[in-house]
C-alpha cells in the first residue's frame, strides 16, 4: 500500500467542481492584478481569522518582509526569531538589513516561548516572530505579555497555522501583524504561491496596503518606496473555495492526529504535546526518533512517505555561516533537526492508510 505525504490532487479533486467555474469567472473577467476577486477573498478570510484586516500578497517570505518594514524594522535593528523554524522567518529579517537573534524553543512544543524571549532578549532588539509551528499555536498570552514588557513588537509567523486557536481565540489578530502563507501544501493552500498579512491596526493596515503595490494608491503616484507583492485574482478565486471548507479538513487531521496519539502511544516515540490551552490544526504530525533515518527508510520501504520539517537548522545553513552560530549554542534545534520526522497526516488519507502507518510503526519502531 502506498501512502502519501500529502495528496495535493485528490485535494483539488473534491474542490473542483466549485472551484473551476470560479477561477473560470476570474480569468474571463479580464481583470488579473488585484480587484473584487481578491478584495471578497480578503473580506472572507479577515472575518475567518477574527480581525479588521487581511491584504492578499505574493507568498509568506513576503508577508514576512511586508510586516517588517511596516513596523520600520531595518538596518542593524535585531529581531528574536526561533533558532527551529523554516529558512524563510530568518530571510525576511536579513532582507530588511536587521539581524535575526535565535531563540530555543520550548522542547515539548517546539514553539518559542515568553520565558526563552526574555533569555535571548539583546541591545537593539525591535521584534519578535513567533512561528505557530506545525499548526500548534504558540502561547501568545505570555509572548505578548512578555513583548510588552520588553518592548518589542510582535510579527506572528502563521503560515502553518490556519485556523488555529489559542485560548479560544483565532491566530491572526494578537500580534501587531500576522503574516501567512498559501503555498499548496499548507492548510489554505493555493494552486502556486500567495500569502497574506492579518492585523487590528487601522495605521498598519493602509501602510502594508502602499507596500504590496509600489507603495501607491493611485496608479503613477508612489506615496513610499514600495514592494510588488500581490495575491493572485485566479488564486483568491481558488482560495475562496478552500477557505469554506478548511475547518472540516482540519477537523479530519485532527482525527488522524487523535489515532496517531492514541495507537502510537508507547512506542519509542517522542508524540507532539498539545498545550492546554492549544487547539491546534495539525499541518505536520511531527515525532522524534533517535535513528530517524533509518526509520524514515524503513517506513519508506512499506510505502509511507515521510518527510523532515526541518533536516538543517537556519543556523547551519550556508546562507547564515558569517554569523558564527554554532551547533553547541543551539543545542535544542540541532538535536531536532537530527530526530523530527513528519507523518502522512493530510485530510485525504483512507482510513486503510492510516492503518497501514500505524501498524507500521508498531513494527518498526
Amino acid at each position: 500500500m502506498q501512502v502519501p505525504f500529502l495528496d495535493l490532487k485528490a485535494a483539488y479533486e473534491e474542490l473542483a467542481e466549485h472551484s473551476e467555474p470560479k477561477m473560470l469567472e476570474s480569468l474571463r473577467s479580464g481583470w488579473y492584478i488585484l480587484g473584487p476577486e481578491v478584495s471578497q477573498f480578503e473580506q472572507d478570510f479577515a472575518r475567518y481569522c477574527e480581525v479588521s484586516h487581511a491584504l492578499g500578497v505574493a507568498n509568506g517570505l513576503d508577508a514576512l518582509r511586508l510586516a517588517l518594514v511596516a513596523l520600520d524594522i531595518g538596518p542593524g535593528d535585531r529581531v528574536l526569531v526561533p533558532s527551529n523554524t523554516y529558512i524563510a522567518t530568518w530571510l525576511a529579517v536579513s532582507q530588511c538589513g536587521a539581524i535575526p537573534v535565535p531563540v530555543e524553543p520550548d522542547p515539548a512544543t517546539h514553539n518559542i516561548t515568553a520565558e526563552g524571549i526574555r533569555a535571548a532578549m539583546v541591545p537593539g532588539a525591535k521584534a519578535v516572530i513567533p512561528v505557530h509551528l506545525y499548526g500548534q499555536p504558540a502561547d501568545m498570552t505570555a509572548i505578548m505579555a512578555a513583548a510588552r514588557d520588553l518592548g518589542l513588537k510582535v510579527i506572528e509567523d502563521a503560515a502553518q497555522a490556519h485556523g488555529a486557536c489559542w485560548d479560544g481565540r483565532r491566530i491572526g489578530g494578537a500580534g501587531d501583524i500576522v503574516c501567512w502563507s498559501f503555498y499548496p501544501g499548507k492548510n489554505l493552500g493555493a494552486l502556486g504561491d500567495g500569502g497574506a498579512v492579518t492585523t487590528n491596526c487601522d495605521t498598519l493596515a493602509e501602510r502594508l496596503m502602499l507596500l504590496r503595490n509600489y507603495g501607491s494608491r493611485e496608479k503613477y503616484r508612489n506615496e513610499v518606496a514600495g514592494f510588488n507583492s500581490r495575491l493572485d485574482p485566479v488564486q483568491a478565486a481558488f482560495l475562496s473555495v478552500k477557505l469554506a471548507v478548511l475547518d472540516d479538513w482540519n477537523t479530519r487531521r485532527g482525527a488522524i492526529a487523535a489515532r496517531y496519539l492514541s495507537e502510537l502511544d508507547g512506542l519509542d516515540l517522542t508524540l507532539p504535546h498539545v498545550a492546554t490551552k492549544a487547539d491546534p490544526v495539525w499541518h505536520l504530525f511531527v515525532v522524534r526518533h533517535p535513528e530517524r533515518d533509518r526509520l524514515a527508510a524503513d517506513l519508506a520501504k512499506v510505502g509511507i512517505q515521510t518527510l523532515v520539517h526541518y533536516p538543517i537548522p537556519p543556523h547551519a545553513q550556508a546562507a547564515y555561516h558569517d554569523m558564527g552560530l554554532t551547533d553547541e549554542a543551539l543545542p535544542l534545534a540541532t538535536t531536532l533537526a537530527r530526530e523530527v520526522l513528519s507523518l502522512p497526516i493530510g485530510p485525504h488519507l483512507s482510513t486503510a492508510q492510516i492503518d497501514h502507518v500505524i501498524k507500521s510503526l508498531r513494527q518498526l519502531v
